[in-house]
C-alpha cells in the first residue's frame, strides 16, 4: 500500500523501515529539514540496532523517501501514520498540540485517506480527531493503532510483535490497517478506538508498576537481610508472574513510562477516578533515585562535597542512546548538585551536563566512587582489579546488579548493590 508517515523520530523511522520491509511504499514527512537531509544521505539520527541497515535497504529499493513538507509526504497516500510526540503537558496530561497541528494541516488535503494514530494518546483522542477532521471539511477516518516498540529492540519488536492492536469505528478500516501486517504471524486485537488507546496506557502503567515492585522488593531485602536475586528467581518461576520486567534498578525512564503514567492519572482524574496505585508507583520511583544517591553518599564517606564520582551509563537502558527521563542522568544531576564532580562514560549516549570520558576505566581514574547506572554488558566485563588500580576511593555502587560482588570485594573494593546479601568477609 501507499503510506505516509508523519514524524521521523524513533517511532516514525522504525515504523517506516518496518512497513517498507513488508513491501509497502512509504513517504516520510518531517518538519526538521536538517534531519531530512541527513536521512537522505543515509545517516540515521538515533542509535537502534538494525535500524540503519533496514532503512538503507528500503531507501535503495525506492520504498522509502523523505520529505520536509507534510503535503508532499501525503501525496497519493492511502494511510497517513501519525508518529508525533505527545510530551507531558500541564498537570501531567498529554500535550496533543503536535498531533492536532498536523491533523489541522492535512485534514482537507488528505481526502479520504485513513489517519492512523501511532502516537500515544489519551483514550477518546481518536474520536476527538475524527470530529476535528469533519469540522475542517475532511473526509478521512481515524484509526487508533498504538505501538509497542522497546528501545534497543525496536526492529525485532516490529518484525516479531507480541500483538498488533487496531481500534476503528468501521471494521473495514480496521481490516485495512491489519492487512499491512499479513506477512507477520502474531495475535491481532481489533477493537474500538478508545479501547485501543487504553491498551497502550494500561500496558505501560503495568510495566512501570512491575519495575517499581522489583525495586521496592530489593529495598525490603536490604532491610531484612534477604538476597533479591534469589527472591526474584523464586518469584519469576511462578507462571502467573513470569520473568520479565522484574529486575531492580535506579528507576524507570525513557520517552514512555514517565509521561504515560502521569497522563493515565490525569485521564482517570478527568473521568472522576483517583488512580491511587499509579500515584504510589510514581512516588516510589522518585524515591528509588534518592536512595541511589544516598548509597553513593555513603560510599563516599558520608558527604559528596568535593568528591569525584564516576558514572557508568547515561542512557535510560542499554541498547539505546536515549537519555530522555533517564534515571542515570537524573541521579547524576543530584550527585553533582550535592557538590561532587561527575565524570561519565556511556558507549552511545551523551549529555552536556557532565564531563565525558572516553572509556569506562578512564572515567574511574581518580574517582572516589563508581556508580553503575545503565546495564551495558561491557561494564560487567571490566576487571575489578583494574578498577581498583585507577580509583582513588573504594566505593562501588552497582545500581543494576551486574557485577559479581565477590570479585569486586576480592579486588579490595567496597560493593553496594540493590537488595544483595553479601557473604561475611
Amino acid at each position: 500500500m501507499r503510506i505516509s508517515v508523519i514524524g521521523a523520530g524513533y517511532v516514525g523511522l522504525t515504523t517506516s523501515a518496518g512497513l517498507a520491509s513488508l513491501g509497502h511504499t512509504v513517504r516520510v514527512g518531517e518538519i526538521d529539514s536538517d534531519r531530512v537531509a541527513k536521512l537522505r544521505s543515509g545517516a540515521v539520527p538515533i542509535f537502534e540496532a538494525g535500524l540503519e541497515e533496514m532503512l538503507s535497504e528500503a531507501a535503495s529499493s525506492g520504498l522509502v523517501s523523505f520529505h520536509d513538507s507534510n503535503l508532499d509526504a501525503i501525496d497519493g497516500a492511502e494511510l497517513i501514520f501519525l508518529c508525533l510526540p505527545t510530551p507531558e503537558g500541564d498537570g501531567g496530561r498529554a500535550d496533543l498540540s503536535f498531533v492536532e497541528g498536523v491533523v489541522d494541516e492535512l485534514a482537507a488535503p488528505a481526502g479520504d485517506a485513513i489517519f492512523v494514530i501511532k502516537s500515544t494518546v489519551p483514550p477518546g483522542t481518536a474520536a476527538e480527531l475524527q470530529k476535528r477532521i469533519a469540522d475542517l471539511g475532511g473526509a478521512g477516518r481515524v484509526v487508533a493503532h498504538p505501538e509497542f516498540l522497546r528501545e534497543g529492540r525496536a526492529v525485532a519488536d516490529f518484525l516479531h510483535p507480541d500483538r498488533i492492536v487496531v481500534g476503528a469505528v468501521d471494521p473495514e478500516d480496521a481490516s485495512t490497517v491489519a492487512s499491512l501486517y499479513d506477512p507477520i504471524d502474531t495475535e491481532f486485537v481489533l477493537t474500538d478506538p478508545t479501547s485501543a488507546e487504553m491498551i497502550k496506557y494500561a500496558s505501560n502503567a503495568y510495566l512501570a508498576t512491575r519495575l517499581t515492585m522489583a525495586n521496592t522488593l530489593a529495598n525490603v531485602c536490604e532491610a531484612v537481610g534477604a538476597d533479591i536475586r534469589d527472591v526474584l528467581t523464586g518469584v519469576k518461576l511462578d507462571h502467573r508472574i513470569g520473568p520479565y520486567f522484574l529486575e531492580p534498578g535506579p528507576g524507570y525512564g525513557g520517552s514512555c513510562f514517565p509521561k504515560d503514567t502521569a497522563a493515565l492519572i490525569g485521564v482517570a482524574a478527568d473521568a472522576g477516578y483517583d488512580f491511587q496505585l499509579l500515584r504510589a508507583v510514581i512516588e516510589a520511583d522518585e524515591e528509588q533515585r534518592r536512595r541511589i544517591v544516598d548509597k553513593v553518599r555513603d560510599a563516599a564517606g558520608g558527604s559528596l562535597e568535593s568528591k569525584v564520582v564516576a558514572l557508568w551509563g547515561l542512557a535510560f537502558k542499554a541498547g539505546t542512546d536515549d537519555v530522555r527521563e533517564s534515571p542515570a542522568v537524573r541521579i547524576g544531576r543530584l550527585i553533582r548538585d550535592a557538590g561532587a564532580k561527575v565524570v561519565v562514560y556511556d558507549p552511545e549516549a551523551r549529555s552536556p551536563d557532565f564531563e565525558t570520558a572516553e572509556s569506562a576505566l578512564s572515567a574511574v581514574s581518580g574517582a572516589d566512587v563508581l556508580l553503575i547506572a545503565t546495564e551495558w554488558p561491557e561494564f560487567a566485563a571490566v576487571d575489578p582489579a583494574e578498577i581498583a588500580r585507577v580509583m582513588r576511593g573504594t566505593g562501588v555502587v552497582d545500581a543494576r546488579n551486574i557485577l559479581d560482588p565477590s570479585r569486586v570485594r576480592e579486588a579490595g573494593l567496597d560493593y553496594l548493590g540493590l537488595g544483595r546479601r553479601l557473604p561475611a568477609t
